[in-house]
């Protein structure tokens, strides 16, 4: 009896070992395959926010990572690509969170001209309710383009908010929270490049991969 569990614990043993090799195996066949697919993701949203026409150097790889709680809703470094021509900087895009969507945080990216007009903004990811707050994203309505070619003129523009606030944005029927989450993203994102414009253009690129 002893000698047959040694045995079934052997066999038990080398197919651990066999499970674990191709785990390992697969990954490194596929984790190129992912790397190569998430970049043309994070390039299709780079060049739906920042104008192609506006820069001539590859987004994703002019990364900086950037910090700021109050304006970008997280305690975590988060991205910004800084567009470029002719080696003259031209805008940026900031990847931000919105941590008061109704089913929880939203996360997004804000495409800002040399001075702080927006050109773009995109829904990354978020937990709304389908049919309510999924009018976010642009494959359900255009709402998010209402963004483009506004500029905040200080903390107190009072157009910034959604017009049951007063503001100028439409909020969505029966669903208020979720563009109000978002237009106060997006808002905060423009005050921190206003404030930080010079500091976030001069700081070096360090994102992993970048």
């Amino acid at each position: 009896m002893i000698n047959a569990m040694k045995k079934n614990g052997g066999i038990l043993a080398l197919f651990a070992i066999f499970a674990t090799g191709l785990v390992s195996v697969t990954h490194l066949l596929t984790a190129g395959k992912i790397e190569e697919q998430q970049q043309k993701e994070l390039l299709k949203v780079l060049n739906q926010v920042i104008p192609a026409e506006s820069h001539d150097n590859e987004l994703y790889k002019s990364c900086t990572l950037i910090t700021n709680e109050q304006y970008l809703g997280t305690p975590e470094p988060m991205p910004a690509y800084i567009a470029e021509k002719n080696s003259q900087k031209t805008g940026v895009a900031i990847e931000a969170i919105a941590p008061d969507g109704y089913s929880g945080a939203i996360k997004l990216i804000v495409g800002l001209d040399i001075d702080g007009v927006v050109t773009g903004v995109r829904i990354l990811n978020h937990s709304e309710t389908p049919g309510l707050g999924d009018k976010i994203e642009t494959r359900i309505s255009d709402w998010i383009y209402s963004f483009n070619g506004k500029k905040l003129e200080g903390e107190k523009d009072s157009r910034w908010a959604v017009r049951k606030d007063g503001g100028e944005f439409d909020q969505f029927t029966g669903a208020t929270i979720t563009p109000r989450a978002v237009v106060g993203a997006v808002k905060n994102v423009s005050l921190y490049y206003q404030q930080q414009q010079q500091t976030l253009f001069a700081q070096p690129l360090n994102c992993q991969g970048g």
